[in-house]
């Protein structure tokens, strides 16, 4: 283990070689906003030559992600959706994958109205729920998971899934967005590919698109920065400079966010117009002991379904009344946002298929941003009150 390992993780967070090899020795990590490096000579090229194969802003980030993951590798994209597209290029024709069913709308809409395409078949299963073992078969190439999911917040037992794909020869890609790696890396836990889309939490200020993966084999982060390269989906320098500068309060946004959601929680439970609460912080919540045993937190996202006419437009209503909850499809920031999921941010999944699912389309999904607590917590109250008479 490296010395760094044995630091808290705020501290790690902050404390990392700004620019490797720069005699200035800035304390934060310089842009290096160019398109292509010069080279000594056209026979043999240097460590850096165009910034789409590499660039030294993404290179810190990357060692910077590295290490908060406890992987080898770190690659950045230019978004969530692209990193996950760097994954599925890694497969062929043929082959299979298993998916979790409680899935982001982007990534159903890249499994089953593009790898599709390309001849791939990709089945959903209820792994949070049902048997791994059999949902699982053999010859699966590639097993894609979320836990908790989005937006049901439902667990999945990571060592389980990790366990039955190394039986069957798979890879398992855990999306641990909701989580982030302060409160949970699935590397750790039996994991291949580790995804973040760093738009969310490990950005946290709604001012960058970012994805990243994360690795420990060498021959995997190989393959998965050659199509990067070929693909030109790597995180220019720019962007990668200001994911580096969120990246240092996450600890202390999430630890705050976490309270707050906490307590909006335990608000909306006891709530006479609240039928239900989706939250792993709370006992009732099916899976909750299982997620305390593979992370460190609960997150900061809550999803409720509202009592009253089970409709879109009900859903809708309640939004209406919020006064400090953003309307978006993204979370993570530090500013509170509410999602509606069935019209916005899962909107690619036929009705049909969100109904066979068990995900109903008034579910509402908050994002808990680091404003005061008893702020948003009044202004839930009484927007869930007045839409639900």
């Amino acid at each position: 283990m490296s010395e760094q390992q044995h630091l808290g993780f705020a501290t790690r967070l902050v404390r990392f070689d700004a620019a490797p090899g720069d005699s200035s020795r800035p304390v934060t990590t310089p842009i290096h906003q160019t398109s292509t490096f010069a080279q000594e000579s056209a026979l043999e090229f240097g460590a850096y030559d165009y910034s789409r194969s590499g660039n030294p802003t993404r290179s810190v980030l990357e060692s910077h992600l590295a290490r908060l993951d406890n992987a080898k590798h770190a690659l950045a994209y230019v978004s969530g959706v692209s990193a996950m597209s760097g994954v599925l290029g890694l497969l062929r024709p043929g082959d299979r994958v298993v998916a979790s069913e409680d899935l982001y709308g982007g990534t159903y809409r890249l499994l089953s109205k593009v790898l599709v395409q390309r001849g791939v078949h990709v089945e959903y299963a209820d792994l949070a729920g049902g048997d791994v073992e059999a949902l699982i078969p053999a010859g699966t190439r590639l097993v894609h998971v979320e836990s908790p999911t989005n937006p049901q917040l439902r667990i999945i037992d990571l060592r389980r899934v990790a366990s039955r794909c190394r039986d069957v020869g798979a890879m398992l890609c855990v999306d641990a967005t909701a989580m982030s790696p302060y409160l949970c890396r699935p590397l750790e836990l039996g994991a291949d590919i580790v995804l973040h889309s760093a738009t969310k939490y490990l950005g946290g200020h709604s001012d960058v698109t970012a994805g990243v993966l994360c690795v420990r084999r060498d021959d995997l982060a190989g393959e998965l920065a050659f199509l990067r390269n070929a693909e030109g989906t790597a995180l220019p320098p720019f962007d990668s400079s200001v994911l580096l500068r969120g990246l240092k309060t996450l600890a202390l946004r999430l630890d705050r966010q976490q309270q707050s959601a906490a307590r909006l929680a335990a608000d909306l439970i006891g709530h006479a117009s609240v039928e239900r609460v989706f939250f792993p912080g709370l006992e009732s919540h099916v899976g909750a002991a299982l997620h305390r045993t593979q992370a460190s937190g609960p997150g900061a996202l809550v999803s409720f379904i509202p009592r009253g006419e089970p409709t879109a437009e009900r859903a809708a209503a309640i939004i209406a009344r919020l006064r400090l909850f953003t309307i978006s499809v993204s979370f993570g920031s530090v500013a509170s946002s509410v999602c509606l999921p069935s019209r916005m941010s899962h909107r690619s999944i036929p009705d049909e298929v969100r109904a066979r699912r068990g995900f109903p389309e008034h579910l509402i999904r908050l994002s808990i941003g680091i404003e005061d607590a008893d702020d948003l917590a009044a202004d839930v109250s009484q927007a869930v009150s007045i839409g639900a008479r």
